[in-house]
């Protein structure tokens, strides 16, 4: 059976949505909707359960669980009860983190590949098609393809949604795009640049920006505002549904909206989308 994601999905944290709302948060998602949930702040499997109890049809998934911080075993058993309790409604992503993070990071590649076995190998291993990577660079991205249903790429432009495309074949590919729903156009830049400032730090997202268009003066001072428009559009609802159109265009099978510069359940702002993106 062929996960259903649906093109357009929802991705949020715990943290921004407010501890213990994650059950609106989903019940709300359904409701307007939205396709999948993407939980992310690197959870394990059994966070998403309030999530899935709260909903009948929502898919969820982890954006992403963390490869150095969650055992593959213990990973490959959360799932198998998700899937006891929910069917086929969880998707789990998977994700190596950043150098930056972890003292432990090195050889990303042969890292994944260790964990991808190890999920295979456990007692109930986790299909492939109910698995994900987060994938940037193209040895990443053929490993989506080759041992996972596809890729849930971050913190990228269009340019890279179509270059993994072409990388993966038919694989899924379901970009996360961070947005400003804000029309006053100076304060929602500066909500854009201020959330894009954790990630211009964070080496394998610069790196990947260098190699779609920008060059080492748009990584300077927050970003320069080409970087930021690009990366994080701001703006009313209808501009912000022609970015997710970009994307879409650009060969994504689904686009997981992230509303930043929001704190709670962002409720306006999802229906908002929701209603302009033909979604209810």
């Amino acid at each position: 059976m062929t996960m259903e994601l649906g093109s357009i999905g929802l991705w949020t944290t715990d943290r921004a949505i407010g501890e213990g709302n994650a059950a609106e948060a989903a019940q709300l998602a359904e409701e307007l909707g939205y396709g999948t949930l993407w939980l992310g702040g690197s959870p394990p499997p059994s966070a998403v359960r309030p999530l899935l109890a709260a909903t009948e049809r929502l898919i969820v998934a982890t954006g992403i669980t963390n490869v150095w911080a969650d055992d593959p075993e213990r990973v490959a058993a959360e799932t198998a009860e998700l899937a006891d309790a929910f069917g086929d409604r969880f998707l789990l992503g998977v994700g190596i983190g950043h150098p930056e993070a972890t003292s432990d990071y090195a050889r990303p590649l042969t890292a994944m590949r260790r964990y991808l076995d190890g999920l295979d190998g456990a007692p109930r291993p986790v299909p492939a098609d109910r698995r994900c990577l987060a994938a940037l660079g193209p040895k990443m991205l053929d490993l989506s393809a080759e041992r996972s249903l596809g890729t849930h790429p971050y913190f990228t432009p269009p340019e890279h949604t179509r270059f993994a495309r072409q990388r993966v074949g038919a694989a899924l590919v379901a970009p996360e795009l961070a947005c400003v729903l804000d029309t006053d156009a100076t304060r929602a830049r500066e909500t854009a640049r201020e959330y894009a400032r954790r990630y211009l730090g964070l080496s394998n997202y610069t790196s990947n920006l260098l190699r779609f268009g920008f060059d080492e003066s748009d990584l300077q001072h927050g970003g320069s505002d080409r970087l930021i428009d690009a990366v994080v559009p701001q703006g009313s609802a209808e501009r912000l549904a022609a970015a997710v159109g970009a994307h879409l265009d650009a060969g994504a099978d689904h686009v997981c909206v992230q509303t930043v510069g929001v704190r709670g359940v962002p409720a306006g702002e999802w229906s908002e989308l929701a209603a302009v993106l033909g979604l209810h």
